[in-house]
């Protein structure tokens, strides 16, 4: 790990680890997901189909993404919305403060959306003299915890209904209930005050539709609807790969979406804006502004590996699933984006200590089986582990005062490690005895299957947890099985 990055990522990440409580609720919230994401698709024999309908679309509107933009951006300016392309954070950001100033905008209800806080937009309010207020529930509950979402669909994953109820009663002085349904009002009232005095709305987008310059928005409690409708200015800010070519397009990501992000066959709202309301017509924003948000996404675009993160519908999975995530949680990335997806679109988006993150990643490739849109998430990990390497290398080639990177000479030794056990591996009695005496070595110091410390380097996992010891009669039964095997395969001969 590059020096100046390591103890932020490692040291965050090993106080989450020590946290219990903090393992339980996302071991619980996660599990819970991922129950639902299984029923869901078990009972939809088009699952397979649709997702590969999907990454088809994500390719070729990522292969054309210029082309793509352009039209949307005439198709929205046709319908009646200002477009505003954003190169950086800080160019958008001036664009939604200027905006809010220039129409004396007091009080702004923030739909949910990574790409504003992916860009800080909130903050940039407050300091313009805007009171902004997130109305998705989750999102409500962090802003008033003053922390950044823990999970990209479950913001508040990583509290329990007790800590909820503890915090209402603190900041909302409400008596204290743990509830859910009790809570729910309660945010809901608060809520409701701020969705009818709103002077500006602004939300993110899921999708974007070229073709006919429509902004999609997918979601289940009705924030993106009411924040995008009832202001009389809205603001959507979307990242450009947002965009697809065709309302047929959507479909299939409809299909895939829900079911993958939250165990769904569809979210609740599925809302669609093509421009602000129209002579006549009774309620929707006089305007409607959209800001189409590179901020290192063209970057990304450049690489030929890296660019399939760009297919990304943000649907959370991969976090549900990841080994990593699911005991640490999202704040000990360090970023906005957590969990593999974070991994691997935070070093472009936002470089610095996020540099770090591919290396947090166990590669077992959990987070590419469960992806609707089939990223290969473990291959662009290695793609940007492999340029974090040879940055740093040349780095210090180039500065002669500066030590020799730390995580280059480890990257070596592992790479060195590999190589003599694809040596031993070659040989396979040689490999069987190695993992015997192993065994043997470790057995008499094994409580109930398992060793709770093991020295350098072994002591990287038993520091977080146990080892299971290799069971000694493996070898006996696997040949006590062999020739009934043999007889099965001949019949079916």
């Amino acid at each position: 790990m590059p020096p100046g990055t390591q103890p932020d990522f490692f040291a965050a990440s090993t106080a989450a680890v020590a946290d219990t409580d903090l393992r339980r609720k996302l071991e619980n919230a996660t599990g819970r997901h991922l129950d639902h994401v299984a029923a869901t698709r078990a009972e939809f024999p088009a699952y397979e189909a649709e997702r590969d309908a999907s990454r088809r679309i994500k390719e070729d509107s990522i292969a054309r993404l210029d082309e793509l933009l352009v039209q949307l951006k005439e198709r929205l300016e046709a319908n009646g919305c200002s477009v505003f392309v954003a190169a950086d954070a800080a160019e958008a950001r001036k664009y939604v403060v200027d905006l809010a100033r220039a129409r004396s905008a007091r009080r702004v209800a923030q739909g949910k959306s990574m790409a504003t806080e992916e860009i800080a937009l909130n903050a940039a309010l407050a300091d313009a003299g805007c009171e902004v207020v997130e109305t998705d529930l989750g999102e409500y509950i962090v802003q008033l915890r003053g922390e950044r979402p823990s999970h990209i669909i479950t913001p508040a994953i990583h509290l329990s209904r007790e800590d909820i109820g503890a915090l209402f009663h603190e900041k909302l002085d409400v008596p204290y209930t743990a509830e859910p349904e009790t809570l729910t009002a309660i945010a809901r009232q608060r809520l409701r005050e701020v969705f009818l005095s709103a002077d500006m709305g602004v939300t993110g987008a899921n999708f974007a539709i070229a073709e006919t310059g429509t902004l999609v928005l997918v979601e289940n409690e009705g924030n993106g609807r009411m924040s995008s409708t009832l202001p009389e200015i809205f603001v959507a800010v979307m990242g450009i790969e947002k965009v697809i070519a065709s309302l047929a397009d959507l479909s299939h990501f409809l299909e895939v979406l829900a079911r993958t992000a939250t165990g769904q066959k569809l979210t609740t709202y599925t809302n669609f804006i093509s421009g602000p309301r129209r002579a006549g017509e009774a309620d929707g924003p006089r305007e409607v502004h959209v800001v189409m948000l590179d901020n290192g996404r063209s970057t990304m675009l450049a690489d030929p590996v890296l660019r399939e993160a760009l297919y990304c519908l943000r649907c959370g999975a991969c976090l549900n699933v990841c080994p990593i995530y699911r005991r640490v949680g999202g704040h000990a990335y360090g970023s906005v984006y957590p969990g593999p997806i974070g991994s691997i679109v935070s070093p472009s988006l936002f470089g610095g200590a996020t540099a770090a993150l591919p290396f947090a990643s166990t590669l077992c490739g959990a987070c590419r089986e469960i992806c609707p849109v089939k990223i290969d998430i473990p291959r662009i990990l290695l793609h940007l582990r492999w340029k974090e390497t040879v940055d740093r290398g040349e780095t210090a080639k180039s500065e002669a005062t500066l030590p020799a990177p730390v995580w280059p000479r480890a990257a070596e030794r592992a790479r060195s490690g590999v190589r003599r056990f694809s040596r031993m591996a070659r040989h396979p009695l040689t490999a069987r005895a190695m993992g015997l005496l192993a065994a043997l070595a470790m057995w008499p110091f094994a409580r109930r299957g398992y060793v709770r410390w093991m020295p350098p380097p072994f002591s990287n996992w038993t520091r977080v947890r146990d080892f299971p010891v290799p069971p000694l009669r493996r070898r006996r039964k696997i040949r006590a099985r062999a020739p009934d095997a043999s007889a099965q395969a001949g019949n079916r001969t």
